[in-house]
């Protein structure tokens, strides 16, 4: 019984640290919003957004890199998105932190956000814009960007 005790605890002790976590990766979106800042001279969101230097960024978050109907993205990005099923908050947190790093050849020159704080919270702001501009829930997206 003892042992039991000791597994079904420690099962808690798991779930509620994962949950713990996976909501802490969220970040905010309102702070995310001012970090976005640095990202509007290229690209835009929300309802009207349209192309610019980069994409805009509409329901990027689970959206298969590379796929931002009317834009033309650079041959070696096209060639790094080819295997990636979508965008979730790993690849996301690869990308900003180093574009011309992690795609060598990209258009964008941005050098990359470097705080955590920074790419949480841009990157929970992002997942808060659906396909069309509307607003969604971003920890539901981002949860089902990771599933893809």
């Amino acid at each position: 019984m003892r042992n039991f005790s000791l597994a079904i605890a420690g099962a808690v002790f798991a779930f509620a640290t994962t949950g713990v976590a996976s909501a802490q990766d969220v970040g905010d979106p309102a702070a995310g919003e001012k970090v976005f800042n640095k990202c509007r001279a290229c690209h835009a969101v929300g309802e009207g957004a349209k192309n610019k230097i980069g994409p805009e960024l509409n329901g990027i978050i689970g959206e298969k890199p590379g796929a931002v109907e009317s834009y033309s993205f650079s041959k070696p990005f096209q060639d790094w998105a080819a295997d990636k099923a979508a965008w979730d908050h790993e690849l996301m947190t690869t990308w900003l932190s180093d574009p011309r790093g992690t795609v060598k050849g990209t258009k964008m020159v941005f050098p990359g956000l470097k705080k955590e704080k920074e790419l949480n919270d841009v990157i929970a702001y992002l997942a808060s814009f659906a396909e069309d501009g509307s607003q969604r829930d971003p920890a539901a997206a981002l949860e089902a960007a990771a599933s893809q």
